[in-house]
């Protein structure tokens, strides 16, 4: 069983983590014999050897999938259930060690992977191991004709490719429902967080999933995605990412006429009128705003205040930011580790120049802590970072940045803050806060996004279908959405 320690620290420890495809069962090397370095981002220098794995790596991927789809297909509910929940118990078994992994692969606090990232993997496998044997299909009688009734049958193969920002939550929020729907998998996580979709390999292995149910296959979106996305038997695709790849794997994948389910970028509107309870509307907003890095598509990135409460709520959430501790993401007491890295760093720094220059005001963060030395000297740290004086029409208040940056402006009416929230090209999710029940309704039913909330952020039913509107996705995930989605619905018509 593979395991991991982020107590490395000494030099003797400092060769590097090489990662191997998982193909049926097996530890595999890419076929080209070709691996690149990834890199740890609080420190800032590589501690892992990756696949660059290409088309003949998802093709041996995919035939492993195909041969183990007959007899998983026909695996019962029940014993899919079984295996899933041994998945789920041995993920729990090795919290710690997946939560360290997790830090040390995507610079997130631990303490952050321990408590969130994890368990909600844990709960993915529980979660749809109870609904297939819950399940429960369509019938009805046509009078003086017979019986129509719906059966769900497994799609066959698919490419379920990952991001990089929750790493293990969001691949098994894939895996799980596909699986446990009778697929199998060819998996592809993000380049840039392999470590724990490698040790999930061990443990699929462990729980006594049948060979070549679920693969690895790592690498780059231009090497092993674009060919997962290509393969002319592969016939769906989730896709969670960035928006302008989701768009070509719509273009590419349109020639296989492949079932796609992608989850792409937000710019999420954070609403804040003035008779609401401001303290838990700060104190939530401090979290939605700068939760991982703010690396999060859900992340409350434009704040929207009513103007008699603005400099108020400004002053509050400035004070909050400032009291939060970026460092060692092994301390329990960091609030937020290191970006993911050096590339998006710059990105990220870049629109903080950016914002100047479209006059905007930065009234906290905007650097790199000087306080991080020694280890932790060439990190991708940044202080989370609040920009006022810009207008909705500037690039920083429309682009998604995807990182510790938030915007704030002030609105007069009910009826101008809809429009500022809905003018963009991105429509994933909402918060609004508000003590006005009426109110609630009426902004949350007039705002265009997936998923609106009340006088929260970040509240995940997954029973409720998730998904975004306009170039934040297509499709929706979630309770019967994924089993929908991974599923192909038969209608069957009986004679009397």
């Amino acid at each position: 069983m593979s395991t991991f320690s982020y107590s490395e620290s000494t030099p003797a420890a400092m060769s590097l983590i090489t990662i191997d495809n998982f193909i049926n069962n097996a530890y595999v090397k890419p076929q080209n014999g070709i691996y690149f370095d990834t890199f740890e981002p609080s420190r800032g220098r590589p501690y892992a050897k990756i696949p660059d794995s290409a088309a003949t790596d998802v093709e041996l991927a995919y035939k492993a999938a195909a041969s183990a789809f007959p007899a998983w297909s026909k695996t019962s509910a029940a014993e899919r259930s079984n295996i899933m929940n041994k998945i789920a118990n041995l993920l729990e078994s090795r919290l710690d060690e997946f939560a360290e992994a997790e830090s040390r692969d995507q610079g997130k606090p631990v303490e952050l992977a321990r408590t969130v990232d994890i368990p909600r993997a844990i709960h993915n496998f529980r979660f749809y191991a109870s609904k297939i044997i819950h399940a429960t299909e369509e019938a009805g009688e046509l009078p003086g004709v017979g019986l129509s009734y719906t059966q769900r049958m497994p799609v066959g193969v698919a490419g379920l490719i990952s991001p990089w920002n929750l790493p293990l939550y969001l691949l098994t929020w894939k895996i799980a429902p596909c699986i446990a729907s009778g697929n199998t998998a060819v998996c592809k996580p993000s380049e840039f967080t392999s470590m724990t979709a490698f040790l999930l390999c061990s443990v699929f292995i462990d729980a006594g999933l049948p060979t070549g149910v679920v693969n690895m296959v790592f690498g780059t979106g231009m090497g092993a995605g674009q060919a997962i996305v290509d393969h002319p038997r592969i016939p769906l695709i989730s896709f969670t990412g960035g928006t302008v790849t989701g768009a070509k794997i719509i273009a590419n994948s349109a020639k296989h006429f492949k079932k796609l389910s992608l989850e792409l970028g937000g710019k999420n509107a954070n609403i804040v009128f003035a008779d609401s309870n401001l303290e838990a509307a700060l104190n939530t907003s401090v979290r939605s705003s700068f939760a991982n890095q703010g690396e999060i598509c859900l992340c409350g990135s434009r704040i929207f205040v009513e103007r008699p409460v603005y400099q108020q709520f400004l002053d509050g959430l400035v004070a909050r930011a400032k009291n939060l501790k970026v460092g060692d993401p092994r301390s329990k007491d960091t609030n937020l580790g290191a970006l993911v890295s050096r590339e998006h760093w710059e990105k990220v720094t870049g629109y903080i120049q950016l914002s100047l220059e479209e006059g905007g005001k930065i009234e906290c963060g905007g650097q790199k802590p000087s306080s991080l030395q020694d280890e932790f000297k060439d990190g991708y740290f940044l202080e989370p970072t609040i920009i006022s004086g810009l207008t909705p029409q500037c690039r920083v208040m429309r682009e998604e940045i995807f990182g510790p940056v938030v915007t704030i402006y002030p609105f007069d009416t009910e009826e101008e803050v809809i429009q500022l929230a809905n003018d963009s090209v991105y429509g994933l999710s909402c918060s609004v806060w508000t003590e006005n029940i009426r109110r609630a309704r009426r902004v949350a039913g007039a705002i265009q996004a997936g998923t609106v909330w009340v006088n929260t952020w970040m509240a995940r039913d997954l029973r409720m279908p998730f998904g975004g509107m306009k170039q934040s996705g297509l499709g929706r995930e979630g309770g019967d959405h994924s089993l929908n989605f991974y599923s192909e619905i038969k209608t069957i018509c009986l004679a009397d």
